[in-house]
C-alpha cells in the first residue's frame, strides 16, 4: 500500500515585530487586554516591498536547502496561503515554482484561507495517492494580511491578531518518516459573506473599502459561539477516525492562533495536555500558515510515533483537520 510522508517542513517570519504596545496604540485597546484576552504579545509584519510570493519563495527555498532537495525533482508546487496576493486575479503558484527552479512542476493553488494547512496536506496526499507518476509535492503558503487591517474599524477588532509569515511542507511517497494520515473538513456556508474585503470584486469593483470588514457582528458571534467549538472537535475526531486513532492518541496539537479563552476551551474539549498545544502568541494568525509554523517549532519536542493533530478554521466558515504520525516510517 502506498503511503505518504511529510518529508520536510519549514517556516519564515518577517524581521519586523509589532509589539502589543504598538497594536494598543493603533486600536485604543489596552495593552493588557491585547496580551491577556487576545493572547497576543506581538506579531510579525512584512516589509512594504515583501509580498506573498516573496515570502513563499523564501520559505520554499529554506525547505529545499535544509533537505538537500533538487528543485527539479518536485512534481507539484501547491500554493495554499492567503488569497490576497501580489496582484488581484493572479496565481502565485507559477511564480513561486519558477523562482524556486521547480521547472518540472505543475503549479496549483487553493483558496482555503485560514484552514489552508490541513487542507493542503489533504490535497497533496490525495494527489500523491491518485497519480502514479507524482512523487513529490511542495506545499507553500504565505500571508500578508496585516496590511488588510483597518485598526480604527471596531467591527474588525477580532482580526487585530492578523500577522504575516510563511510555511512550507514537502510530501513524498514511501521511503520517509512522518506519515500523513487522515483528514476531515466541515463547512457552514451560512457565514460565507460575513467576513470579507467589500470592494475590489465584481460586486463592487470600484469601491473604496479595501480592508477586511465584518457585517452583522452579533449574528456571526452568536452562530460561532454555538457551532465553532463542536465543529473543531468533530473535524478532529473524524480525521483521527480516518487515521485509525482517537482523541486519546493525540500527542501534540498544532492549531491556529485565536483568543486565549477559545484556545483554552478547545484544548480542554480535545483532552490535549495544554503543554503540548502550540500557542502562537508571538506571531498571531497568518491565514493558512499557523499549523505548519507550529509544527516546525515543535519538531524538537516530538518523539517517534507521536500523533500530531493539525487543526484550523477559516472564514466561510470551514473547520479542517489533518493527522501526521511523527517519526514513523511511511
Amino acid at each position: 500500500m502506498t503511503r505518504v510522508s511529510l518529508a520536510g517542513v519549514a517556516s519564515y517570519l518577517p524581521a519586523r515585530f509589532m509589539t502589543a504596545a504598538e497594536i494598543a496604540a493603533e486600536t485604543d485597546i489596552p495593552e493588557d487586554v491585547i496580551v491577556e484576552k487576545f493572547g497576543l504579545r506581538g506579531k510579525h509584519v512584512a516589509a512594504p516591498d515583501e509580498h506573498v510570493s516573496d515570502m513563499a519563495t523564501t520559505v520554499g527555498q529554506r525547505l529545499l536547502d535544509d533537505g538537500g532537495v533538487d528543485p527539479e525533482s518536485i512534481d507539484v508546487v501547491l500554493y495554499f496561503g492567503s488569497m490576497w496576493k501580489d496582484y488581484p486575479v493572479w496565481q502565485a503558484g507559477p511564480a513561486i515554482a519558477h523562482r524556486l527552479g521547480c521547472v518540472n512542476a505543475y503549479a496549483v493553488e487553493y483558496a482555503n484561507v485560514s484552514y489552508g494547512a490541513p487542507a493542503a496536506l489533504r490535497v497533496a496526499r490525495d494527489i500523491l495517492l491518485a497519480e502514479d507518476d507524482v512523487e513529490r509535492v511542495l506545499a507553500v503558503g504565505a500571508s500578508r494580511e496585516s496590511y488588510l487591517l483597518d485598526y480604527a474599524n471596531e467591527r474588525a477588532r477580532f482580526m487585530i491578531n492578523f500577522g504575516d509569515g510563511a510555511a512550507a511542507a514537502l510530501l513524498s511517497k514511501d521511503g520517509g518518516v512522518n506519515e500523513v494520515l487522515g483528514s476531515h473538513g466541515i463547512t457552514d456556508g451560512s457565514l460565507s459573506r460575513h467576513v470579507k474585503v467589500p470592494s475590489g470584486g465584481s460586486v463592487d469593483p470600484d469601491g473604496e473599502n479595501r480592508s477586511l470588514d465584518v457585517i452583522d457582528q452579533a449574528a456571526m458571534k452568536d452562530r460561532l459561539d454555538e457551532i465553532s467549538l463542536p465543529n473543531f472537535v468533530r473535524a478532529a475526531e473524524a480525521a483521527l477516525a480516518r487515521s485509525g486513532a482517537s482523541l486519546d492518541d493525540v500527542a501534540y496539537l498544532c492549531g491556529i492562533h485565536m483568543k486565549r479563552s477559545m484556545h483554552d476551551a478547545l484544548v480542554a474539549a480535545l483532552g490535549v495536555d495544554p503543554e503540548r498545544a502550540a500557542y502562537l502568541d508571538d506571531a498571531g494568525h497568518m491565514s493558512g500558515v499557523d499549523p505548519l509554523l507550529a509544527l516546525d517549532r515543535a519538531r524538537s519536542d516530538l518523539a517517534e510515533g507521536d500523533l500530531v493533530l493539525l487543526l484550523a478554521a477559516g472564514t466561510g466558515y470551514t473547520w479542517a483537520a489533518s493527522v501526521v504520525r511523527w517519526g514513523a516510517a511511511a
